[in-house]
């Protein structure tokens, strides 16, 4: 059930983020939503990975449909975002603003790299653009590692209602996994 909450929560805030953001200056550098909830899902699973990756399919899948890239493009890479999130997730403890931040940066930053490397594989990538599709991949990776603290405590606050005891509640809360 917790899973279901944060495929809906990041599904609402990319639908959310997909309105708005054409208004604001830069409409390319969007955050990446869809990576951060990978990364998020990813850093809080605690034994099972299979349900977790699915979930991060799901949202990368639903973050296609909504961004119009082609069908599986996101879904791939937020469930391997997934599986990295959880091969650090022993090592590194995210808490606090900047460690959110950079955590933030660098998923966006891998999920951009993963992008443009199936785009090139799969033939799809413009020719000759590569210097402006980085420039573009550092502000918009920029712009999700300032975005990753709401989105992180927006999903630690779904994973505390989700909680049995109050001490999971708190250690949710905190970013912590028992």
């Amino acid at each position: 059930m917790r899973l279901a909450a944060q495929v809906m929560l990041a599904y609402a805030i990319v639908l959310v983020l997909g309105c708005l953001w054409h208004f604001l200056p830069w409409p390319r550098a969007a955050p990446d939503v869809a990576a951060l909830s990978a990364g998020y899902l990813g850093l809080t699973t605690r034994r099972d990975l299979a349900s977790p990756t699915l979930a991060a399919v799901i949202v990368g899948y639903l973050a296609d449909l909504l961004g119009g890239t082609p069908p599986g493009l996101l879904a791939l890479t937020c469930g391997l975002l997934c599986i990295a999130g959880h091969l650090v997730h022993r090592r590194l403890l995210v808490r606090g603003a900047r460690l959110t931040l950079g955590f933030s940066f660098f998923t966006a930053l891998a999920a951009g790299l993963i992008v443009m490397a199936l785009r090139g594989l799969g033939g799809t990538s413009p020719p000759g653009q590569l210097g402006r599709e980085l420039g573009w991949l550092a502000v918009a990776s920029i712009v999700t590692g300032l975005f990753g603290p709401l989105v992180f405590w927006l999903c630690r606050r779904l994973d505390a209602r989700f909680a049995r005891t109050h001490r999971e509640r708190d250690a949710a809360l905190e970013g912590l996994q028992l």
